[in-house]
């Protein structure tokens, strides 16, 4: 389809058609003459694409066909809702294992410990996913099938992250299908691109699954590069933008783009070993205040190496500590990027992203999900926690993610947590730092305010304004947002029965 006329479509206060050609915008006015393919949208909403600036694709596809243990207030809690689930029959997880997702620990009264799914599933080997990605805890079984020396059965980190791949593992028929399904999934709520930070070859594994379907993934996909593979990626000549080599169907070569190299200077905050000024409650020893995984001069190493090489740069920094390291590693290096997630900010260096070039890629849902453990774990200083609006007064440039399967891969979700920092009764948490709502849908459009002639035609179609859902049904109206329809380079990729 390489032209098509939306008709009467709603962009702003206006109703008027929109011609996309050649996967841009072409013209927009009224009466076009009909030299393309028709979709009549009837006056519902057209807008820029939403795009997921941070997502763990195979983890979060993954995700959807594992336990969820995310409402768990205790280890004996989280044991027991595997254990059932486990009794009721398969799902529970491919092969051996048994995998759950989704625990967060940090208001826990006990630790997680192995001895405890072994009382629940004994001799069951057992594999539990934290919620941020940073911890594994494994039964004993799992622990001595997968070499965790832990007494504990508790892992963080890298380490984590290779229990979760070898646990979780699935061939790639199984593995490629759960991500395409969870893509069509995202299309469904708008989404038109992501920055995917799994850990792997994601070159290799992107443009596998570009063959299985035509056109590719039903969204833009640009593929991180983790340090191990930095050197490799320079030797091939891959630069960030460029196609995903073997791809050989040009609609899915537009699509797969080699992304960032995703360098991490802390942990998270529900490991506590995000890198923090003030050290944790009750924490004694080297990790007081969290886990430096990359130092300053090292970082700026990496940066220029990555610069040299053409390939973008994303950093994971947490908190206050790291955020700091993270700019200054910029600043040493002399070059731009992103940091991932800036969860704690300290004043002095909300002006300093602006003024290094340094884009603010955060997740608003974290915000919501994390505010307890922050009120614990940052006693006092919670005024500089999820900064959003200070940020954005800073002069610095949002761009809004999940951060799948942390949080949910549906983009209105963080759109309306970044508008209210509420998902209970409760009153909003520090609503001192709420985005207005333009803002925030201008953070989850890639910088786009509005549809224009020009503009590459990733849109998406819903059924009312945001504004006026915003008003009549508050942030959970944000949430159950209506999408009609989604378009990446002017072909669609999802429409609903509604549309006709």
């Amino acid at each position: 389809m390489s032209r098509l006329l939306l008709r009467r479509a709603r962009s702003g206060q206006a109703v008027q058609d929109v011609l996309l050609d050649g996967g841009r915008v072409a013209a927009v006015g009224t009466d076009l003459p009909v030299a393309a393919d028709v979709l009549d949208l009837d006056g519902a909403v057209l807008l820029p694409g939403l795009v997921d600036a941070h997502v763990h694709m195979e983890q979060w596809a993954a995700a959807r066909q594992r336990i969820d243990v995310s409402a768990a207030g205790s280890a004996a809690e989280a044991a027991a809702i595997v254990a059932a689930a486990a009794a009721a029959g398969p799902g529970a997880g491919p092969g051996t294992f048994v995998l759950g997702q989704g625990f967060r620990d940090a208001l826990w009264p006990g630790p997680a410990d192995a001895a405890v799914l072994d009382a629940a599933l004994p001799g069951v080997p057992v594999v539990l996913v934290s919620g941020d990605l940073h911890t594994a805890w494994c039964s004993t079984a799992a622990a001595r099938l997968l070499g965790v020396t832990e007494p504990s059965g508790v892992v963080r980190e890298h380490a984590a992250m290779e229990v979760f791949a070898r646990a979780g593992g699935v061939g790639p028929d199984v593995g490629d299908r759960w991500v395409l399904d969870a893509a069509a999934a995202a299309a469904a709520r708008g989404v038109t691109a992501v920055t995917d930070f799994e850990y792997g070859d994601l070159v290799t594994d992107w443009a596998r699954r570009a063959a299985l379907v035509p056109g590719g993934p039903p969204l833009r996909v640009r593929t991180a590069v983790w340090v191990d593979r930095l050197e490799a990626t320079v030797a091939a000549g891959l630069r960030s933008g460029d196609p995903l080599p073997g791809v050989t169907d040009a609609v899915a070569a537009d699509r797969l783009r080699v992304g960032p190299l995703k360098v991490f200077v802390d942990g998270s905050l529900g490991t506590r070993t995000a890198f923090c000024d003030r050290p944790y409650p009750g924490v004694a020893g080297p990790e007081a205040h969290g886990l430096l995984r990359t130092p300053v001069d090292e970082l700026a190493q990496l940066l220029r190496r990555a610069a040299a090489g053409g390939l973008d740069r994303a950093v994971h920094a947490i908190g206050d500590r790291a955020v700091a390291v993270a700019l200054d590693g910029f600043a040493a290096a002399g070059v731009t990027g992103r940091v991932e997630h800036a969860q704690q900010v300290h004043d002095a260096d909300l002006p300093r992203f602006a003024a290094l070039g340094v884009v603010a890629s955060v997740q608003p849902r974290h915000a919501l999900d994390d505010r307890d453990a922050a009120d614990l774990h940052w006693a006092g200083a919670t005024a500089r926690a999820f900064p959003y609006r200070a940020l954005a007064d800073a002069g610095a440039e949002l761009v809004l993610g999940s951060d799948a399967p942390v949080a949910p891969l549906d983009p209105w979700d963080g759109i309306a947590a970044a508008v209210h920092r509420s998902l209970d009764e409760r009153a909003a948490w520090h609503p001192e730092q709420h985005l207005d709502l333009d803002a925030a849908l201008a953070a989850a459009s890639g910088g786009r305010r509005g549809v224009r002639v020009g503009d590459v035609a990733d849109l998406v179609v819903v059924a009312e304004p945001p504004a006026a859902v915003l008003a009549r049904d508050g942030a959970a109206g944000l949430r159950a947002t209506e999408v009609l329809a989604t378009l990446v380079g002017g072909r669609p990729t999802h429409r609903s029965a509604a549309l006709g």
